[in-house]
């Protein structure tokens, strides 16, 4: 499944599944890859996120089902509160005129209950938070998320459990995503040495693909942080002539530009090794010398022009081939 989901995604970003051989004999091709344990690394960093964002959702949906629960309770409590127990300003309130006096006086007391319930949970709100802010504890925090809850309207609550019910399911579809990208993105670290050149390709979205001749390498050089160490994996830095820059902006742009990373490979000795003895080769054959190169092209471009009297010369030498060509085909 996951097979036949990279092929169509590679396809689709118009991705080649491997990088092409670079320049050089077919005979001394070696590919390396990044090592095991950085993906196996890569892969415990997404499987904590994961874990971390799991336990968020469930420690959340169980605070809301205790406020919830909480909130139910109390509003019963006030309520039958507020029945048995009518208040003493409602009873004795005057009768607003041309109105029934039994009509009335169930209107402005059933208005003022809800008044005074509406200031009575703004003010436990405010006390509770006042009493969190001075102890700092679990439960004075919890008072007041209850206490704010009793003054949401009724369509809160289910409101915030489609919200958790659209988190949690998109929870669900990012797992394969996520961990189909991890697992690509390891697959797509591709280092090509040959015993002329290397060329070193990552990424999918973004793809990078660097091609360096051993005609202008100068040094190779193999780094280990302390997990890498642990992980027996390790970094392997070559670098070309050239990528001195005026500022340090331009001399950061020209090192990405002047210098290959195997990053995270398990045999960067081994890289390095190979590495340098191709670069040993190449050079003492002659072809890895730029200077020699570099004098080659300058002498033949300096070179003197022929002179008329040659070009005369020439000119009779081919005129002479070209009849003793004839007389032979006559006589034969």
């Amino acid at each position: 499944m996951y097979d036949r989901m990279r092929d169509l995604l590679l396809r689709f970003l118009k991705v080649p599944l491997e990088p092409h051989p670079p320049f050089g004999d077919p005979a001394s091709l070696r590919v390396f890859r990044a090592g095991r344990n950085y993906f196996r690394l890569r892969l415990f960093g997404w499987g904590l996120g994961q874990a971390f964002a799991l336990a968020g959702i469930i420690f959340w949906a169980a605070v809301f089902i205790q406020l919830e629960t909480a909130a139910a309770r109390q509003k019963q409590a006030r309520a039958v509160q507020a029945t048995t127990n009518p208040s003493p300003a409602a009873a004795a309130a005057p009768v607003p005129g041309g109105a029934p006096p039994g009509q009335a006086a169930t209107t402005q007391s059933v208005a003022k209950a809800r008044a005074e319930a509406w200031n009575r949970s703004v003010r436990d709100a405010i006390i509770a938070a006042q009493k969190h802010g001075a102890t700092g504890g679990w439960e004075g925090f919890k008072q007041v998320l209850v206490e704010l809850a009793l003054v949401l309207p009724p369509w809160a609550f289910p409101l915030i459990w489609g919200v958790k019910i659209l988190g949690f399911t998109i929870y669900l579809v990012q797992i394969p995503i996520t961990y189909a990208v991890r697992r690509l993105d390891y697959e797509m670290h591709w280092y090509v040495v040959t015993d002329r050149s290397l060329r070193l390709r990552t990424g999918v979205w973004n793809v990078q693909e660097l091609t360096m001749s051993f005609a202008n390498l100068q040094q190779v050089v193999v780094t280990q942080g302390p997990l890498q160490r642990l992980l027996g994996l390790g970094d392997v830095r070559v670098e070309s002539a050239g990528g001195a820059g005026s500022t340090h902006q331009q001399a950061n742009r020209l090192d990405s530009l002047h210098s290959g990373h195997f990053h995270s490979v398990d045999n960067a000795a081994e890289i390095r090794d190979l590495i340098l003895e191709r670069l040993r080769r190449f050079r003492e054959s002659g072809l890895g010398d730029p200077d020699e190169v570099r004098r080659a092209i300058s002498q033949a471009s300096t070179a003197p022009a022929p002179s008329a009297a040659d070009a005369d010369l020439l000119a009779a030498a081919r005129e002479f081939r070209d009849e003793a060509s004839a007389l032979r085909r006559a006589l034969g």
